[in-house]
């Protein structure tokens, strides 16, 4: 048996394919500026999906008026944390310029990347300085959902 697009089937609930905004991300404020250099495809954690563990997608169109977007922060889960350009031809190339920093150590990133952040690692800011063509972003928490201790002034 064949399912399209998530219609039937024992496991469809598994399958995500509508964006459910995540309750605790930011002030309305935050959001409106978020919406205005990005993009979210999807977000999956334990409340879009029971047993699920909390991931991030998105899409970074253009440089935002806030700098730095993401301020400094701490989780007591493990995080990963990927940037991957939009060149076909160089997919190494991010198509953009990130600074991101962890435990006060600053990376500027031109290229595709991933980042792991084990728990207890200071990270950010981060720095969107450059955007020449759209940059893929996701990240990965191992915990059910997002948790605070993440601060966005």
């Amino acid at each position: 048996m064949v399912y399209d697009n998530n219609k039937g089937g024992e496991f469809s609930k598994y399958f995500v394919q509508v964006l459910k905004e995540p309750a605790n991300m930011g002030t309305p404020e935050f959001r409106e500026l978020y919406n205005r250099f990005a993009k979210r495809v999807l977000w999956m954690d334990s409340d879009v999906c029971e047993g699920a563990f909390q991931m991030n997608t998105a899409w970074y169109f253009a440089v935002p008026e806030r700098d730095p977007i993401f301020t400094e922060h701490v989780h007591d889960y493990d995080e990963l944390i990927g940037f991957y350009g939009s060149n076909s031809d160089d997919p190494y190339d991010l198509g953009g310029v990130i600074e991101f920093s962890v435990n006060g150590e600053a990376h500027r990133l031109t290229r595709s990347t991933m980042i792991f952040l084990p728990a207890g690692a200071t990270h950010n800011p981060m720095r969107i300085l450059e955007v020449n063509k759209p940059i893929f972003h996701f990240s990965i928490v191992t915990n059910p959902t997002y948790e605070g201790n993440a601060t966005y002034k």
